[in-house]
């Protein structure tokens, strides 16, 4: 069996994520290694160490990994069972967006952090186990992966700036346009790199506007707007889970389980009651 094995969960043009599993049999420190480009580890079961020149930092489920661009370490396992792990890597200026200029350096021109880890809270733990589960079943589609992949990094690398309470002119009128580009496209699985395109700013911007304007996540609001769409076409259609894939539903159950969390009962259960 491999020490190591990686499987990818998602690559768009913003990030990529990845789940890591080793099995921890080598004791000793591992040969010199270096990221290519700066990842966040979030390590979830397992321990092991991490060395970097003379120091050494323990990686557990309490703490947010740094592994920096060309930057050496060495791993080692002194606890048995090995270790798994979520892998996010982000575009650069994606992660100089979100990171506090506090922990940011540059390096040969590469975006770094100036220290190793950093602790997370339990809520930040509760998004790694949602996104790796949502992933790796096919339950998160690809925008809201990454809409809590960036809440995710967000919180874990602390706030990045202070936002006013109310919302300018300009910054509704960039929502307005978002709500727009949703809604003449249902069915379509957008990305955030998708409507950051069609729209124009970043896609960190963008999500941290539209959570200001509207109080709810913009993956949210999208899904919000399609399963109010099923509930004005449930009634007249015979077969629902063509329905929910017409309306960008991964599966029938996924459509169901989204129609039962909103609305408190399930597709066909609504379509009786219309009956009567």
């Amino acid at each position: 069996m491999s020490e190591l094995h990686v499987t990818h969960l998602l690559h768009t043009d913003t990030l990529d994520v990845r789940h890591v599993r080793c099995a921890g049999t080598c004791r000793h420190r591992s040969a010199e290694e270096c990221a290519s480009a700066t990842q966040l580890v979030f390590p979830y079961r397992g321990a092991y160490l991490r060395h970097v020149g003379s120091r050494q930092f323990v990686a557990d489920a309490n703490h947010v990994q740094f592994f920096n661009a060309g930057e050496a370490y060495r791993v080692s396992h002194p606890v048995d069972g090995g270790d798994r792990s979520l892998v996010v890597a982000l575009s650069e200026p994606l992660l100089h967006e979100l990171a506090p200029r506090s922990i940011q350096t540059r390096s040969g021109g590469a975006l770094r952090f100036d220290r190793q880890h950093l602790r997370i809270d339990p809520r930040a733990q509760a998004l790694v186990a949602l996104i790796r589960h949502g992933l790796e079943n096919g339950t998160l589609e690809h925008l809201e992966a990454e809409t809590l992949l960036l809440t995710l990094v967000s919180r874990s690398l602390g706030p990045r700036t202070s936002h006013h309470p109310d919302a300018s002119p300009a910054r509704s009128r960039l929502v307005d346009r978002v709500k727009l580009l949703l809604a003449g496209d249902l069915s379509r699985r957008w990305t955030l790199a998708e409507i950051a395109d069609q729209i124009g700013g970043s896609p960190v911007y963008l999500t941290q506007v539209f959570q200001q304007v509207e109080g709810v996540p913009l993956y949210r609001y999208h899904l919000r707007l399609r399963l109010a769409r099923a509930l004005d076409l449930v009634p007249g259609r015979d077969d629902l889970a063509a329905l929910g894939l017409d309306l960008g539903f991964s599966s029938h159950s996924h459509f169901t389980t989204a129609f039962r969390q909103a609305y408190g009962r399930s597709p066909s259960e609504f379509k009786r009651t219309t009956r009567h």
